[in-house]
């Protein structure tokens, strides 16, 4: 059955790469295998989903071709009908969605158009071992910083276990001064060979060789650290450098910091922020917002306070007849603006209340304050 990526990811067709990114973050974070609940395979779709939507040229394939035009070394275009001259107007297609895409010929017989189109594009047919980059798990891990933290940048250590890299034969299998040899399998080639058929002819190809992972050679003796895998599972100190500004709930993406495959790419290592709510501070977009209490006399004839914040102690100047709920603006003391120099602002809201009881001194000057029409 043809996949939908967009369905995958739970986006419209016409979602921007922004929103495909946020779709991707939300779901690789609630399936990751490594969580309770996560599951593996849902892991996976969402990761083949998200690197064809997050490609313009992959996805503008993907449009226009469906899958075809992501794999296998497709190109629309060539040929008659796009398909290097082949003309495939005698074949019924309308049952493509059965399970193994099978299509049937008006002469009535049956052929698999996946293993069809592998053979005819450079790939392989399904479950003939299409050659693939090998590439690692990615992995996930979850942080917390502090309100302060997120505003001005921070760094943290993780301790993290994980499939890595072994340090004794970088990943080679090799005991150290182990001589490599070529691979028996393949004959040092990395890839075997394998003569196809089909309703066209016989055609050749080829796949990846699973004993040296085409790598087209292996030691003469197995390093006694990893036993001769490459990798091994083990703890990581990874640093993590967290940029100013950062919000609630966005992840960093640290490339092949994930997990290690042999004979292939690591993949990569998500973090995700978790920011602690401050009590006094809140963050609106780029600004910050406080609430700052004073006497009702200071809003009627104005003064002086300091304040406490983020970059220190602030002398803030309280106009004379200022309304309850006003807000007073200090350029530049708020959140740091990604890819800028500048800063957001910090917004007070000023508070008062009125008393309770008066003095009999008090309630007179007031009478006088209201005869005066105040």
């Amino acid at each position: 059955m043809a996949k939908d990526y967009y369905k995958t990811l739970g986006v419209d067709k016409k979602a921007s790469k922004e929103e495909v990114k946020k779709a991707f973050h939300k779901l690789a974070h609630k399936y990751h295998p490594d969580k309770q609940g996560g599951n593996e395979q849902k892991f996976k779709e969402i990761n083949e989903a998200y690197q064809i939507l997050s490609d313009e040229n992959k996805r503008a394939q993907y449009d226009q071709f469906g899958e075809a035009g992501v794999g296998g070394g497709f190109s629309g275009g060539q040929g008659a009908n796009g398909f290097g001259g082949f003309d495939f107007s005698g074949f019924d297609f309308s049952n493509m969605g059965q399970p193994f895409g099978g299509a049937q010929g008006k002469q009535g017989f049956e052929f698999d158009l996946g293993d069809l189109f592998g053979d005819l594009f450079g790939g392989q047919g399904r479950g003939s071992g299409r050659a693939q980059a090998r590439r690692g798990r990615d992995i996930s891990v979850d942080i917390q910083i502090s309100f302060k933290e997120a505003i001005f940048g921070t760094e943290r250590n993780i301790l993290i276990t994980k499939i890595s890299e072994c340090d004794t034969c970088h990943g080679s299998g090799a005991e150290n001064g182990s001589q490599m040899k070529k691979c028996a399998t393949c004959g040092g080639k990395g890839r075997v060979s394998e003569t196809r058929r089909s309703i066209f002819g016989v055609f050749q190809s080829t796949r990846e060789c699973s004993d040296c992972l085409s790598r087209g050679e292996g030691p003469e003796k197995k390093c006694s650290t990893c036993r001769g895998a490459g990798v091994l599972n083990k703890q990581e100190n990874i640093k993590v450098a967290i940029p100013s500004g950062l919000d609630n709930g966005e992840m960093i993406r640290l490339p092949g910091q994930g997990e290690a495959v042999a004979g292939g790419q690591p993949g990569d290592l998500y973090v995700k922020i978790h920011v602690e709510k401050n009590a006094a501070y809140e963050r609106l977009g780029n600004d910050l917002a406080t609430d700052l209490k004073i006497k009702l006399t200071d809003a009627i004839l104005g003064a002086e306070y300091k304040l406490e914040t983020f970059d220190g102690p602030l002398i803030l100047k309280i106009p004379s007849g200022l309304a309850y709920g006003g807000i007073l603006r200090v350029k530049g003391k708020g959140i740091p603006i990604r890819q800028s120099t500048r800063r957001g602002d910090l917004l007070v809201r000023i508070i008062f209340s009125t008393p309770a009881k008066l003095s009999k001194k008090a309630r007179q000057n007031i009478e006088d304050l209201r005869g005066e029409g105040i």
